[in-house]
């Protein structure tokens, strides 16, 4: 999708603490911005948040150990060309055989037309999205949690919990659950971007919110007629979401993931956990025609020492979102893993293996 893009706010990051759930206090000209502007209402009084929303952007989920809690403009824009020049070098026409070799004899599944990473940073500056711990880093998980990550020495045990990757190349059942097209790696709860297809749709009416994400198009449908959580014992892959306004803001809260999700990794490669105990807290308020301000804070005590919140300004999307289908029928996988095993069964039976 093309990205809406307004002219980026300037504001100092105020570096306040949060407290249990809740999220940093706002920046004082984004709470001004937002004060100038009166949000449209739907037909039961509430805000309008419906619409395209577009959430990729090149800051990164975690603040790099040596920088700042926020940059100046004259960064953001090397920052910004940097990123730019980047995918100019990615387009260049390449040679697909030195490809091939450079690669070991795999030419890898997209080339760069297809990823779309973001082209600025968020509009307030800050070097990450996360703004509780104060030092914008994932904290520290509980005792005898290991994070799985691809690649690395520790063995990664089935059931497979990463978004990417796999163990082997024997079932389906060995690869991750993004490229099972089970869960798209940037829909969430909650949403975190990355890749490409960054972008969600909100459906909204009296009773129900509806997010459909265009990474493998799933929709969470969110009730919000005060009706209970669906019993412990019932587990889904994105959770039982159930909503409520506060104000102006529409509050979100997520529980009962399958154990066979990771807990929150901030990695597509890696995993952590499991999400058994994850609950997830997200809020969405319109601050003006264009930005709808997302946070949200995880709380999975059995994997993380504390909570921890992000925020990310999404920005209002101006064409549709089309279908994603992942792959057709969702047996492009199973083929490909079943026609490279007869293969290698031929070979062996000819001699040739």
């Amino acid at each position: 999708m093309r990205r809406h893009r307004n002219a980026r706010l300037r504001f100092p990051w105020i570096p306040a603490l949060a407290a249990g759930l809740t999220i940093t206090a706002l920046p004082a000209a984004l709470q001004a911005q937002e004060a100038d502007w009166t949000a449209p209402r739907a037909a039961d009084g509430k805000p309008d948040i419906s619409g395209v929303w577009d959430f990729r952007t090149l800051t990164p989920l975690q603040r790099p150990e040596d920088q700042e809690a926020a940059i100046d403009e004259t960064r953001a824009a090397e920052i910004e060309a940097a990123a730019v020049e980047r995918a100019r070098v990615a387009d260049l026409p390449s040679d697909p055989e030195e490809r091939r070799l450079e690669a070991g004899g795999d030419v890898g599944g997209y080339n760069n037309f297809w990823f779309d990473r973001g082209a600025t940073v968020v509009d307030d500056l800050r070097t990450s999205l996360i703004v509780d711990p104060p030092d914008g880093r994932l904290p520290e998980t509980q005792p005898g949690i290991e994070r799985k990550t691809l690649g690395d020495d520790k063995p990664i045990d089935r059931p497979v919990r990463l978004r990417v990757g796999g163990i082997g190349l024997d079932s389906y059942e060995d690869r991750g659950l993004a490229e099972r097209c089970i869960l798209g790696f940037n829909v969430g709860p909650p949403i975190t971007p990355g890749g490409y297809n960054q972008n969600i749709q909100i459906f909204q009416s009296a009773n129900h919110v509806a997010i459909l994400n265009e990474m493998v198009h799933d929709t969470r449908i969110v009730p919000l007629d005060g009706r209970p959580h669906l019993p412990d014992s019932v587990r889904q892959w994105m959770g039982d979401s159930r909503g409520y306004w506060e104000g102006d803001t529409l509050v979100v809260e997520t529980r009962n993931f399958s154990d066979l999700v990771s807990s929150f990794s901030g990695n597509v490669f890696s995993s952590v956990g499991t999400a058994w105990e994850m609950h997830v807290t997200e809020r969405f308020r319109r601050v003006d025609e264009t930005t709808l301000l997302y946070e949200y804070t995880v709380n999975d005590p059995a994997t993380y020492t504390r909570p921890f919140s992000a925020r990310l300004l999404m920005k209002k999307g101006d064409v549709p979102l089309y279908e994603y289908a992942c792959h057709e029928g969702n047996y492009g996988l199973y083929n490909i893993l079943s026609g490279a095993r007869a293969e290698e069964a031929e070979a062996a039976a000819t001699g040739g293996g």
